[in-house]
Order: structure tokens, then sequence, then C-alpha cells
């Protein structure tokens, strides 16, 4: 990889592509009628408030295979379109020199840098290095296991529940292959987190770190394009609830908390990606929290009121293992985006 000493664009070129791979990723979910959602005005009669309605046989919504299978060829499409752009846009710039969006579009058929050293800085800016194969098992595995920490009390409440690994009530075709086999499992624990991982977090940290943004910025700031982009949700729970005004409440509860707990989870997975220079940790992360739910604290002290204090003392000792883990567990020597102390930057 050709390394930059100085920042190769303005900031605002980043949020420039940062926006195009965002919008192109959700609006590639409604350019296909296949795609499309579909829903009849006058459904909304009698719908209990704060229920979801019952669907009509000439819907189309997000969970119908059809639809589903639609939305994931339409997302790996725009997935790799936004690799092509990263990938365009690094065999662009020229060393030493900091080029805008107009100059790179104007000199489009100018390439500064041949292909193949092109594409070996893209599959670095990407996470997807040939370091990452010749390290070690234990920097490859330590760092996809933060999350699994985090979730101590959620998991030591699935033993509870008998429903972990080798347990009584789990079984690989009951537990396992609904997970991954179905056509909503594919889109939740499959393709939907690989294709976000790449673009929101691979391709827009390559052009935030392109433009010489700080660590902090990368980590707590272009996650927010990850929460903007599940907005989109909210028209469907609408629809789902009835077009009531029960149901605009609904949807924009539910989206203010999506908007927040992805904010969240996309600070997590940017820290991973900076520190460890590869796809890998933030995508099996994304995978596991997809397959764990949003963590059902109440519910679990519900379900096991003698286990109380144990549950307690699994979710404390989750969060503090995780503030160790996710520093100590995330160290590299040479990380693109997250040099060793003394090194210089490299953009």
């Amino acid at each position: 990889m050709e390394s930059l000493t100085a920042p190769s664009i303005p900031t605002w070129t980043a949020h420039a592509f940062a926006a195009f791979f965002t919008f192109s990723y959700v609006g590639s979910l409604y350019v296909s009628s296949r795609a499309r959602l579909s829903f009849k005005k006058d459904a909304s009669q009698n719908v209990h408030d704060g229920q979801e309605r019952a669907k009509e046989s000439d819907e189309r919504w997000r969970n119908d295979p059809d639809v589903i299978r639609a939305r994931l060829l339409s997302a790996s499409l725009s997935t790799m379109l936004n690799i092509g752009v990263v990938y365009w846009l690094i065999r662009s710039v020229k060393p030493g020199s900091q080029v805008s969006l107009f100059l790179i579009i104007s000199m489009s058929d100018v390439n500064v840098h041949d292909a193949s050293t092109a594409l070996s800085s893209t599959l670095t800016y990407l996470g997807v290095t040939a370091k990452s194969l010749r390290s070690s098992p234990v920097d490859i595995i330590l760092p996809c296991l933060i999350a699994p920490v985090l979730f101590l009390g959620p998991l030591y409440a699935d033993y509870l529940c008998q429903v972990m690994p080798f347990q009584r009530l789990w079984s690989f075709r009951n537990s396992v292959l609904p997970v991954f086999t179905t056509w909503i499992g594919l889109r939740n624990h499959v393709v939907g987190p690989i294709t976000e991982e790449v673009v929101f977090r691979a391709c827009m940290l390559a052009v935030y770190h392109m433009a010489g943004a700080s660590h902090k910025k990368m980590i707590f700031l272009s996650p927010l394009w990850f929460g903007v982009a599940h907005l989109h949700h909210a028209w469907d729970t609408y629809n789902r609830f009835g077009r009531t005004s029960s149901a605009i409440r609904i949807a924009v509860m539910q989206t203010l908390f999506q908007l927040a707990y992805t904010s969240l989870f996309g600070f997590h997975c940017a820290y991973l990606f900076l520190r460890t220079g590869s796809l890998l940790p933030p995508a099996i992360s994304h995978v596991f929290c997809n397959v764990m739910g949003f963590p059902q604290y109440a519910l679990h002290i519900r379900m096991f009121p003698n286990r109380r204090r144990a549950i307690q003392a699994a979710y404390v000792l989750g969060i503090a293992g995780y503030i160790y883990t996710v520093r100590a567990w995330t160290r590299t020597d040479d990380s693109t985006f997250w040099p060793t102390p003394g090194q210089s930057a490299r953009y």
C-alpha cells in the first residue's frame, strides 16, 4: 500500500462520499418494484391502538420472502458499487496533495495510481488484508470476543433458559438453521451485517481517514450515518400499526430508539475497525449482536427472580469486562488507521 503523509481529500468531500454511501445503500432498497413495500391506505380499520394489524393479501411487507430476496440483491449490488467508488477515489488522489470532489470528477479519466497499487490500497482501507491472515489466531479471535463479553448478562440468562449450545432446549435444527438458512435469518444475520459493515464502517471510515479526521470524530460521528440509514423503517412501522395517531407515536419511539442503539453500536464497531485495521471483528460483532438482540434485563429478572443477584452480577461483570477488553484485546502493531506510538499517520 502506498502511504500518504497528508490528508488527500478535504473534510467536506469525505462528508459528500459518506452521504452517497448512505443514500445509495438505503435508496437501493426502493429502486426495484419487487423490493419496495406496499400498503393499502384503507387497511387501518378495526385496528386496536398499540397492536400490529393483519397483513392484507395484496400488500408487500418487509418480511415477505420475495421482498427480502429483492432487497438482499439490491443491498449487495449497492455495496459493490460503493467499494468501486472507494477504489476510484484511491486511484484518483495524488500523494502529498489534497484533491476536492469536483477536481476528482473532472479528472476522472486520469489514473494517478496503477490498478494493482490502487487495488492493494483499497483492500487495506477496507480492512481486507493479507496481514490479517498472517496474524496469530489470538490477535484475530480476541477482538471478536469483546461483544460476547459485554453480553455476559444475556448469555447467562440464556444459560438459565437451557438454550445455550448443547443444553437441553438447544438443537441444531431449531436453534441454528432458522438463524442462518431462512430468508429473514439471511437478511438479519448474514447479508445485512456484512454489507452494512462494508459500507458504513469500511468505506465510510476509509474516506474520513483520507480526509485526516481524528479518531474521536471517526468513532463518534461517522456512526451517525449508520443510525440515519435506519430512519426509513418508521414508514414501515407506521403502516403496520394502522396509520393512526398511536401508530405515529410507536413509529417515532421505535425509530428514536433504533437511532440511538445503532449509533451506540456503531461507536463500538468503528473503534474495533480502527484499532485492528480489519473488517472481521466488527462484522463478527454485528452478526453476534443481531443474533442476541437487545439485552432484556427486566425480562430476565422476572423470569428468574431467585437468580436476581446472579443476573445483576453477570450484567455488571459484562460491562466491566467490556471496558477492559475493548482496549486490551484490540492492540495491533500496524493498523493503517491507528498507528503505534512514534509512528506518523498514513492517509
